[in-house]
């Protein structure tokens, strides 16, 4: 597969990450022209004796002290080692995958100055699976992710630690081990490696990809939830959405009638029934999941062109005849598009959690208090509840925007930082408790069809609940609930549950 600089999206990275394309990666011919004449041109003005920042000078604060020809070389390799300066756990050695997918693609787009061999160094890495071990704590989303960034490049020159089997080796006996040569960085390369923001805009990925299954599967929740709450189809009439024209409602409105269909037995058996309106955390699910697709719709948006952006300083124009000092690895955009993401999945985490609090309460339906057949000797999902309050009071400490924080760092010179690193990490955090929230969601939902047989609910409905009572059987007495939320955890992240559900159906809109 060919590395273009152009061409990146989130499919592509995902399979990258977690090595589902089996094709190598290399740089196209045509990028690899633009990073030769790139290179060729800055050293070329480098020769005439000019001085360039990050070439022949210091960096950040020390950008005013010249640097000999003769300690080039050695001035990167400084770079790097002194820049790791990472703490705390590291990134998965899949969140680490699409980072180095993502430097060797901004590189590739010949805007840095540096050799081919650079970018071919990264991909050799990729296509031998040597993985850096990369901490994720010490970036402020500034001058890039310099970080984590510099533990990555500091592997391609042999130096450092790397992943084999899950445990942490020192890169060097892995290079020996695989027969891979170390990369000897020339002027700018070192630079160059640790410019961008290729830290949150990996991790962001990887996060909005597990995040649009969850779009799909909280439809999916919300729609058992709603059989077993005997609610109404009403509130999904394509003339509803028609009137407000967000496309999310719409989308949304459109899932909910394809996984229920016009009717189902529970259905039927309460046409006659009185209530006028559901809750808002039924009836308003096109509005609430809706505004969450448009949301991360967005967010991909952001990230896709920070993907196949250059994100260096300085930054060469070969054709133009210039080389300008910019700011292109200030993370903002990445990092106010991840807090957004946040905000909008912490809301429709929360909605589903109202969802499981009506199934347990006998006051807002006709099932049985906390969904316990003998109440009092059990007590059924109580803590269920109590569980998933718990994950959403946790996404809304996390929603606090991280891109509202700045620190000046380098001695005043970068005095305004993004902070997009840490709003990945958050978001990654967001996700999973989301992820355990539909789960259990689901766990609640079905236990509530459960009393409501003989009759059947829709389809769609019908196929997810005899998914779910593979493994998870009706409880007729308390048990770890745990378990089961974890085994219906475990079909959201493989994806077995949505797989499932859209044989029937088909695809899903987000």
């Amino acid at each position: 597969m060919f590395v273009t600089g152009e061409e990146l999206n989130i499919e592509t990275v995902w399979q990258v990450a977690h090595a589902l394309n089996k094709t190598p990666l290399e740089l196209s011919p045509d990028a690899a022209e633009k990073v030769k004449a790139s290179r060729n041109y800055i050293m070329g003005r480098v020769s005439e004796g000019e001085v360039i920042y990050g070439v022949n000078t210091g960096f950040g604060a020390f950008s005013s002290v010249k640097i000999s020809d003769a300690e080039i070389v050695e001035l990167q390799q400084n770079l790097i080692r002194s820049h790791c300066s990472g703490v705390g756990e590291a990134f998965t050695p899949e969140q680490t995958k699409a980072i180095m997918l993502l430097r060797a693609n901004a590189l590739a787009r010949g805007h840095s100055g540096i050799r081919v061999a650079v970018i071919d160094k990264i991909l050799e890495f990729i296509n031998k699976d040597i993985v850096p071990v990369v901490p994720s704590q010490g970036s402020v989303g500034a001058s890039g992710d310099l970080a984590p960034l510099s533990h990555l490049a500091l592997s391609l020159i042999g130096e450092g630690m790397a992943w084999k089997d899950g445990n942490q080796v020192e890169v060097k006996s892995l290079l020996a081990e695989k027969s891979v040569e170390p990369l000897t960085l020339q002027a700018k390369e070192g630079l160059s490696l640790i410019n961008g923001c290729q830290v949150m805009t990996g991790i962001g990925l990887l996060g909005l990809y597990r995040a649009r299954d969850l779009l799909w599967l909280t439809d999916l929740a919300g729609a058992v939830s709603l059989e077993a709450l005997r609610g109404s189809r009403r509130a999904f009439d394509p003339l509803i959405s028609a009137t407000r024209n967000h496309p999310g409602e719409a989308k949304t409105a459109r899932n909910m009638l394809k996984l229920m269909g016009e009717t189902s037995e529970i259905n039927e058996s309460h046409l006659t029934c009185e209530k006028v309106q559901d809750a808002y955390s039924v009836r308003c699910i096109p509005q609430v999941h809706g505004s969450a697709k448009d949301a991360l719709r967005y967010c991909l948006g952001v990230l896709e062109v920070e993907a196949n952006s250059s994100t260096d300083n300085p930054l060469v124009f070969a054709d133009e005849g210039k080389v300008l000092s910019c700011g292109n690895f200030h993370g903002q955009p990445v990092a106010n598009a991840l807090d957004f993401a946040a905000v909008a999945l912490s809301s429709m985490a929360s909605i589903s959690e109202c969802r499981i609090a009506k199934l347990v309460n006998p006051a807002m339906s006709e099932l049985p208090a906390f969904l316990a057949p003998k109440g009092g000797l059990n007590s059924g999902h109580m803590i269920v509840q109590v569980a998933a309050a718990a994950l959403v009071s946790e996404n809304k400490v996390l929603s606090h925007p991280a891109s509202v924080d700045s620190i000046p760092t380098s001695a005043d010179k970068e005095d305004h930082v993004s902070m997009g690193t840490i709003a990945a990490r958050k978001l990654d955090k967001i996700i999973e408790n989301t992820q355990n929230i539909v789960a259990m969601e689901f766990l609640s939902a079905t236990q509530a069809l459960d009393f409501i047989k003989p009759l059947n609910p829709a389809a769609a409905v019908k196929v997810a609940y005899d998914f779910i009572r593979s493994e998870v059987p009706f409880a007729e007495k308390d048990r770890v609930f745990a378990n089961d939320i974890e085994t219906i955890n475990q079909w959201i992240v493989d994806r077995s549950l949505i797989s499932k559900v859209t044989q029937e159906v088909g695809e899903l809109e987000w």
